[in-house]
């Protein structure tokens, strides 16, 4: 019986012819892309790649065939990207995205009229503060208004709540981003640090209902469990909750919000940090309507819609991993006009200057019903 290094080394010498082989089938998918780019041929032929798959099944043993098939669908996805690399090593976006490089400031803007939902003393407002040195923020009710700020060149930027370490997403903005147009040019996590807040002389046991963002109830839900006989009431936003318990003549009501909130609205703190846990961050996007890429950019949002059929998230997800592009977030919200059909909405950790950025800016067009690219950034942690 051969002992394991001799099986060892025989599994590497048919790793080297294996090499031999690709390198041989790589240069010959070059050729082929020559001949699809001179007779205006698709890259990808979905028939061909079926039969071709099913020929290969028909010939391996039963026991192998799930293994061979992994192995060959991988092996199609890096052919197609070299390929679509030869064919197309530049399309209209990318050259829009080229130039947004080259045509953006060096040095991100210290002052601009920035659109932040909520009123004086929302976690939007820190967030925008730390982005900025000297911001001159407009407050909108909602997030929707911050979006249309954008879009009208209301104001240049907008600052918006995408997602919480604890809460998870903020599905209401990945809705509003399937209705407007607008560039990502910046992100930042801000640590979130929620409050109780109530009247002066009010006590604990007085308080019957509580005002706060559905983020920050969802943040803190385990305090809230704890309280007895207490209603819930979701407001716009959490400094919103915080100036309507100040305003209002009740003295059996408190608000969720920061502990800025009340030293500017004139209220008393009954219990600080409450939230689920002390590890609580929410991301938060800078938004433009003109495409702007700063200086060490490295990180890229896109959404896209593809066919409603298997594996159609399958084939982009391979392409991230066929181009050793990081995902970090991925998150899907339904079509508002289509039966269970959704928007995918991606965040890959990139270079914007990487090669392997280019390729999957010129071939993610192809793979989809609708592609939108929101936006190269850095993000500040």
């Amino acid at each position: 019986m051969k002992d394991i290094t001799s099986m060892r080394n025989e599994i590497s010498q048919l790793d080297n012819e294996l090499i031999r082989l690709i390198s041989e089938r790589m240069k010959k998918c070059g050729d082929v892309a020559e001949y699809k780019k001179k007779n205006e041929l698709l890259v990808y032929d979905n028939d061909i790649m079926q039969e071709k798959l099913k020929d290969i099944m028909e010939n391996t043993e039963e026991s192998l065939r799930s293994y061979v098939y992994m192995l060959y669908s991988f092996l199609f996805d890096i052919s197609r990207t070299y390929e679509q690399s030869l064919m197309n090593p530049s399309t209209e976006l990318m050259e829009k995205i080229t130039s947004a490089i080259e045509n953006t400031d060096k040095v991100f803007p210290p002052y601009a009229v920035v659109a932040c939902p909520g009123v004086e003393g929302a976690f939007s407002q820190q967030a925008c503060e730390k982005i900025f040195e000297i911001p001159n923020i407009m407050y909108f009710n909602n997030f929707e208004g911050v979006f249309s700020a954008i879009d009208k060149g209301l104001c240049k930027y907008g600052i918006l709540p995408v997602e919480n370490s604890t809460a998870g997403s903020v599905n209401e903005i990945y809705d509003l981003m399937m209705k407007y147009h607008f560039c990502i040019v910046r992100s930042i996590r801000l640590k979130i640090d929620h409050s109780l807040l109530v009247k002066p002389g009010t006590k604990l046991e007085d308080v019957k209902e509580i005002f706060s963002h559905e983020q920050g109830f969802g943040q803190c839900a385990n305090y809230i469990k704890e309280l007895k006989n207490v209603k819930v009431t979701v407001c716009e936003n959490t400094a919103s909750a915080a100036k309507l318990v100040s305003e209002s003549e009740r003295t059996d009501i408190a608000a969720i919000a920061s502990i800025d909130c009340a030293r500017l609205y004139g209220l008393q703190s009954l219990d600080e940090s409450i939230q689920n846990t002390d590890n609580n961050y929410t991301r938060f996007i800078c938004i433009s309507k003109k495409m702007e890429i700063y200086a060490g950019a490295d990180k890229t949002s896109i959404m896209m819609t593809i066919g409603h059929k298997p594996g159609s998230l399958y084939k982009v997800l391979s392409r991230f991993y066929a181009l050793g592009i990081n995902l970090v977030k991925l998150e899907s919200r339904p079509l508002p006009d289509r039966d269970f059909e959704f928007m995918f909405y991606f965040d890959l950790e990139t270079s914007v200057y990487s090669k392997r950025f280019t390729q999957l800016i010129c071939e993610l067009d192809e793979m989809s019903e609708k592609f939108s690219y929101l936006g190269s950034y850095f993000e500040i942690m």
